[in-house]
């Protein structure tokens, strides 16, 4: 029996020896994954918005800003915001904030008549771009958490995050969104008796708490675009003959009434001089007739004339 027991004695020992030394090695939990460890918004966006079944809209996303001491935020957030993008069904197109500023400013100066047009538009190859998303990242900050259970140890490193965001419809110049929003995530590691609990600078830490932002950011642009009556602009005249970007993905019936405008002056703020928007002049409606693909539609005119390449054309409910 005495026998008996020294073996058992033993091989406890043993089990016990081999758990230790495995705890020397860290266990990590919070790899960074498609969904977020927090808010479960990944798992709504692709519930929700990659059920996105509007027009195929292009949004230019200006590089955001890096308002925080942290250096390195601003390309993963763009980046990451352009995948989320491209997820829900939409196209993005990566701009930085001079070429659009530079392009708006030529597009105005050829509008007003100061600089002529020549053979190409300043819009040409820019006009595709039906929204702008910007936006800054305000504050960043990474902690580390500590708990002890008996033997074992385990730290927590948390990274939050927070984004100021706006969406602005290029067609009318109005802002349609501007918000704020925070992001969170975890990363844990472990050990035994203080082995194995040390953690390294990780970049999925921050880009964790990134994702986390700017997908609850995606979810609320896409509530926004899809409450918006169907919005494309003209391709090009043929007489009476309509040809503008739509597609099958517009969903638009046959009949369907359509208004055209013509983008005016900016309307500003007379306390800020901040631009809220542009002015519009309804020129005449067409009636939609059938789809010629995927992205592109025609109608007929049933009022008004002088319609060009790059007028508005939106739903009359």
């Amino acid at each position: 029996m005495k026998s008996f027991m020294k073996k058992v004695g033993c091989m406890m020992l043993s089990v016990f020896a081999l758990y230790l030394f495995a705890g020397c090695e860290a266990t990590m939990t919070g790899a960074v994954k498609q969904d977020t460890t927090l808010s479960g918004e990944g798992k709504r966006l692709e519930a929700e918005g990659l059920k996105y079944s509007g027009p195929e809209y292009t949004i230019g996303i200006i590089t955001f800003k890096n308002n925080t001491r942290t250096r390195g935020l601003e390309q993963p957030a763009t980046d990451i915001l352009a995948t989320l993008v491209k997820q829900a069904g939409l196209e993005p197109i990566m701009l930085t904030e001079e070429e659009m500023r530079e392009q708006e400013k030529m597009i105005e100066l050829q509008q007003t008549g100061a600089v002529k047009t020549g053979k190409k538009s300043a819009a040409e190859g820019f006009e595709s771009i039906d929204f702008r998303v910007s936006g800054s990242i305000t504050a960043y900050s990474e902690v580390e958490e500590a708990s002890d259970v008996l033997i074992a140890q385990s730290k927590t490193q948390v990274a939050r995050v927070q984004v100021d965001y706006g969406l602005v419809d290029i067609a009318t110049g109005k802002r349609l969104l501007q918000k704020s929003g925070m992001g969170e995530y975890r990363k844990k590691t472990g050990g035994v008796l203080g082995f194995g609990s040390k953690s390294t600078a990780d970049v999925g830490l921050r880009d964790g708490a990134l994702r986390d932002a700017l997908t609850k950011a995606m979810s609320e642009m896409i509530k926004e675009l899809n409450s918006r009556p169907f919005q494309s602009k003209i391709l090009m005249v043929k007489g009476k003959k309509i040809i503008f970007r739509g597609g099958e993905r517009s969903k638009l019936e046959a009949g369907a009434k359509l208004g055209v405008y013509r983008p005016g002056e900016e309307l500003k703020d007379p306390d800020t001089g901040r631009v809220i928007g542009r002015e519009e002049n309804q020129i005449g409606e067409i009636m939609f007739t059938s789809h010629q693909s995927e992205k592109i539609s025609e109608g007929t005119v049933s009022s008004g004339t002088g319609f060009q390449a790059g007028d508005i054309v939106r739903v009359i409910k």
